[in-house]
């Protein structure tokens, strides 16, 4: 029986076919005020006509302890982002603080406990705070928007709101 020859991927072999997505070479730098690293435009999709282009990035999380001051808020307003984790850990935890897209108010802010296996996608414009990774380094697929065009808006607050411990343990609970 003929057989196929197999070969180790590499990104030179598979560049006619497409792109190999890994973190070998990738261009990648801070964000979050240090706390995590972006691996930037690992791969993208065809969304030309869109005048975008949907890209796929690798977030490197450093764990967040709490308490944790919510002190600055973003949204994309020409695009949605999706996070998805890179584990198989059931019990890997992370945050995420959102607000209604449009005018940010501080009274409509909701915080939400996610599992490793869940993802997220911030519809275009929704409020969200920068990655908040619990208990270890944590990897994130994330596919957003790039192109012509302003699609990061940040917002610092002065507030003296928090993510303390008892309400991670209370979103346990229920």
């Amino acid at each position: 029986m003929p057989s196929i020859q197999i070969e180790t991927l590499s990104r030179a072999a598979f560049a006619p076919f497409g792109d190999v997505i890994m973190l070998d070479g990738a261009r990648h730098y801070p964000i979050n005020e240090g706390t995590t690293e972006r691996y930037h435009a690992l791969t993208s999709a065809d969304t030309a006509e869109q005048n975008g282009q949907t890209i796929l990035s690798l977030f490197r999380a450093q764990a967040r302890a709490l308490p944790l001051e919510i002190r600055v808020m973003e949204r994309h307003p020409l695009g949605s982002q999706a996070f998805a984790p890179m584990t198989h850990d059931m019990a890997a935890e992370y945050l995420v603080v959102v607000a209604p897209a449009g005018e940010f108010r501080l009274d409509s802010l909701r915080a939400f406990l996610c599992q490793g296996f869940q993802g997220v996608n911030y519809a275009k414009g929704v409020w969200h705070h920068p990655l908040i990774a619990l208990h270890k380094i944590s990897d994130f697929i994330v596919m957003d928007r790039v192109g012509q065009g302003h699609n990061c808006d940040e917002l610092s607050l002065a507030t003296d709101l928090w993510l303390t411990e008892a309400a991670l343990d209370q979103a346990r609970n229920i």
